[in-house]
């Protein structure tokens, strides 16, 4: 008899196993929708009726440089996953013409104290978030920036407060004056954006990517070339990653902004971030009132594998303590 119950649980389980695998598919197609002047593509990882999470990536960043064991970890945990390519990177695209821009003119004009002219601002990355919860109809949902995803996500948060349910800065800043700044090393990397060949500009981001490691972690060239080369196939337009640059370089200070957040808000800083020191994080969680600041010890402004149990250890414990059952989905 209890060989019957057992092959019986067994059978039985069988489904349900298989759904909770089926529901946190990562390789879920991406999807595009239209939202007024452009058209992102997204992925929706798990259950429509779980607690939604908006992933925002940062300058460049497509929603595949999330990942995937993340996402995955993130939606077994309980969230609707939604990751999405920002306007003028990856699969994302104008629905009309591209605007146009001019780096190294306003990149003089930025070193010099003048004003910057871009075409369009963080503001309006912050609109295209809450216009692909308003097609994917959620009401609100928790928010997660990661560089100048945090600095969109504080937009985000501003314009529409009552829409988020809880916020996670990670590896971001408040835009001040004073602040330490990045190397000249690493923005002569940041600023490599042409390239003769396929082979040449994922050599170039390979580069990038191991200047922006930790000095704890030794990377795996290889790796990293192959990183760079997944993301080059996919969508190389280093056009568009000038146009994200500019909308950084054009935006002011947002300490005023900061203090008037009343938003749940976690803060995640790694102490050996070479493009934002410690200070930028510090700095963005002594203005957000009531929020709370992680530090990551050896953590430098990229997800590497060494540190991805420490980034969920100190993410998950706020988004569950901020997690909504019900409520979260509505029609708009």
């Amino acid at each position: 008899m209890r060989v019957l119950i057992l092959l019986a649980a067994l059978i039985c389980g069988l489904p349900s196993f298989a759904f909770a695998n089926a529901r946190c598919d990562v390789t879920v197609p991406t999807e595009t929708v239209d939202l007024g002047e452009v058209r992102l593509a997204y992925q929706s990882v798990g259950r429509e009726r779980d607690p939604a999470l908006l992933m925002i990536m940062g300058l460049g960043g497509q929603l595949i440089h999330w990942p995937d064991e993340v996402v995955e970890r993130l939606c077994e945990s309980g969230f609707r996953v939604i990751r999405f390519d920002n306007r003028d990177v990856g699969l994302s695209a104008w629905i009309g013409t591209a605007p146009s821009a001019n780096l190294p003119y306003e990149a003089v004009r930025y070193r010099l104290g003048l004003p910057v002219s871009a075409p369009y601002g963080l503001r309006d990355m912050a609109r295209d978030s809450l216009n692909l919860l308003d097609a994917l109809h959620i009401r609100q949902a928790h928010v997660l920036g990661a560089s100048m995803g945090g600095m969109i996500a504080q937009h985000l948060a501003d314009l529409a407060p009552e829409r988020v349910l809880s916020l996670t800065l990670v590896m971001t800043s408040s835009g001040a004056q004073g602040l330490p700044a990045p190397s000249a090393a690493l923005l002569d990397l940041l600023a490599r954006r042409e390239a003769p060949s396929r082979e040449v500009a994922i050599q170039q981001q390979a580069d990038l990517l191991a200047a922006l490691g930790s000095p704890e972690v030794s990377d795996d060239r290889e790796q990293l070339v192959e990183q760079a080369a997944r993301a080059y196939d996919r969508s190389f337009n280093p056009e568009g990653v000038q146009r994200q640059i500019l909308a950084i370089l054009a935006e002011p200070s947002r300490v005023d902004m900061l203090n008037r957040l009343r938003v749940p808000t976690l803060v995640v800083h790694g102490t050996a971030d070479p493009l934002l020191p410690v200070m930028h994080g510090v700095h963005v969680a002594a203005h957000i009132k009531g929020s709370e600041l992680k530090l990551i010890p050896g953590l430098a402004h990229r997800f590497q594998e060494a540190f991805k149990e420490p980034l969920l250890s100190a993410v998950l414990p706020h988004l569950m303590a901020h997690r909504r059952a019900e409520g979260h989905v509505a029609q708009l």
